[in-house]
């Protein structure tokens, strides 16, 4: 999936306009998911494996829906609560990375 692709799904699951804000939360994104999966390091062209183009997408949307309510664990206001998994991208995400290591 290209850039551009992504940046149309991101935009359609978040309803964000700003391409700039999307581009951004989509480089987010993926340096997490790079980090998660080259733990040991990758290069700075590295790309993301296709198999992670929609987690990547996730990842970012989850940030975007998250934006102003970082680190928050919990909240209820007029019936409706909010409980995060975590402080940071969701565990739950970050399990469907497989990291890879090689030897020397």
């Amino acid at each position: 999936m290209t850039d551009n692709e992504k940046l149309v799904v991101l935009k359609r699951m978040t309803g964000e306009r700003s391409v700039a804000v999307l581009s951004t939360y989509l480089s987010l994104a993926r340096s997490v998911v790079l980090s998660h999966a080259y733990p040991y390091g990758y290069g700075e062209d590295e790309e993301i494996p296709e198999k992670y183009d929609s987690i990547q997408i996730e990842i970012a949307v989850y940030m975007l829906n998250k934006r102003g309510a970082e680190g928050e664990v919990s909240h209820s206001e007029n019936g409706v609560s909010r409980t995060y998994e975590d402080g940071d991208i969701p565990p739950s995400l970050l399990r469907r990375i497989t990291p890879m290591a090689g030897v020397l």
